[in-house]
């Protein structure tokens, strides 16, 4: 969905520098169309929470002759550009987070870029760039293994349906189903 740079300004509160943001967001999303923006509620780690400007969505990185779309959220904070975004990795429940020089164990993306952050010389496109290439190089994430299937314990393996009937006479019997549902016959049979 096309966004408009005057619809992101109007879901901007006028904490931000709404022209600015507006501008920068509107520039990402021409040239990373996966990416949607909204306005979230950001829990901060001391748990305070603050509705901020988010852009959420895939970014796709080329790893090994093949594109991969990873997930993505990056907070922009009112202080923006003065402060970097605050950026993640938000694996898919079929993915797990590959924490490294890059990527912390909850999916936060440690980039020298956001680390050396300069207002007027840093910007979301150059930003998403620099994530795509570094993704190339060190993937954030990989789909997470599937367990082997176990083999069932034995008495699993060789489980029947059976039933405790009675005969004529008032004695009882196990009845056996087979693998044909059809009673397992056999030569030694011992009534109870």
């Amino acid at each position: 969905m096309p966004y408009f740079e005057n619809a992101i300004r109007k879901m901007l509160p006028k904490t931000y520098r709404r022209k600015h943001v507006a501008h920068e967001v509107y520039v990402a999303l021409a040239h990373f169309q996966s990416l949607v923006p909204m306005m979230n509620k950001y829990v901060y780690n001391d748990g305070t929470t603050k509705n901020l400007m988010s852009l959420t969505g895939t970014l796709p990185v080329l790893f090994e002759d093949e594109t991969y779309n990873i997930p993505v959220c990056l907070w922009i904070e009112a202080s923006y550009p003065q402060t970097a975004p605050i950026c993640y990795v938000t694996p898919t429940c079929d993915m797990m987070v590959l924490s490294g020089k890059y990527i912390s164990s909850n999916g936060e993306v440690l980039l020298p870029y956001l680390e050396d952050w300069k207002n007027g010389e840093c910007d979301l496109v150059s930003l998403l760039q620099v994530m795509a290439v570094m993704f190339a190089d060190f993937p954030p994430l990989c789909m997470r293994p599937h367990p082997e299937p176990e083999e069932a314990p034995c008495w699993l393996q060789f489980h029947r349906q059976a039933e405790v009937l009675t005969k004529t006479d008032g004695s009882l019997y196990l009845n056996l189903a087979g693998e044909d549902d059809l009673p397992v016959q056999q030569e030694n049979e011992t009534n109870c």
